[in-house]
């Protein structure tokens, strides 16, 4: 299903509000899993990134419902920052995760020009998202030139395959099947997304 944006439709005050509102709520969401994410120190150090694609959520989840170019780096950047507002434990590098994690959804979504809203365009962008996060994790956290974990190239590459799956299938999926559920009942029906689903 696809749905074009006219020329020259910009965001509308709804679009910022409820874009906002999303992105501010998964921040929260956030918190609590990243402190999952340090309580889960015993799992063998790859198969963590199994965890991964919900972080990626608000990079899909918002594009999806308010249609509007921008919409997956500004919800991801939003949402970082208030993780890091709420106390993450990563600081100001949750800003630039949200930034790298919403470019990379946002190029998905730029690359349909703004007309593709299906499942494997969602399925695309949750991926780009959590490729972006894990391939910024490798320098960062897991090789020795930040004095990191050091894994070997083995490892990474697993841990980056398993990081983009996992986004592709929460992020991506999750996104996707969420729309159509909160369209059906409704409170989507000022969106592009909310009216299609009353038309099929």
């Amino acid at each position: 299903m696809t749905t074009s944006i006219r020329a020259g439709e910009g965001w509308r005050v709804v679009d910022i509000v409820v874009a906002a509102v999303l992105a501010v709520a998964f921040g929260v969401v956030f918190q609590v899993w990243n402190v999952l994410w340090e309580a889960t120190t015993f799992v063998f150090p790859p198969f963590r990134g199994a965890i991964y694609g919900v972080w990626m959520l608000p990079a899909v989840l918002v594009p999806l419902v308010v249609r509007r170019p921008g919409a997956a780096l500004f919800a991801e950047v939003v949402a970082a920052s208030a993780s890091m507002l709420f106390g993450a434990q990563w600081g100001l590098l949750t800003v630039l995760y949200g930034l790298v994690q919403g470019a990379a959804a946002e190029l998905v979504f730029a690359f349909g020009l703004y007309r593709a809203w299906s499942l494997p365009v969602a399925i695309l962008a949750g991926a780009a998202a959590g490729l972006g996060g894990a391939i910024l994790d490798i320098p960062l956290f897991y090789s020795e030139i930040f004095e990191g974990e050091n894994w070997g190239v083995d490892w990474q590459v697993m841990y980056v395959a398993i990081v983009a799956a996992s986004s592709a299938l929460i992020a991506g999926v999750g996104s996707w099947l969420l729309v159509r559920a909160l369209a059906a009942t409704g409170v989507l029906s000022d969106f592009p997304s909310g009216r299609e689903q009353a038309e099929v």
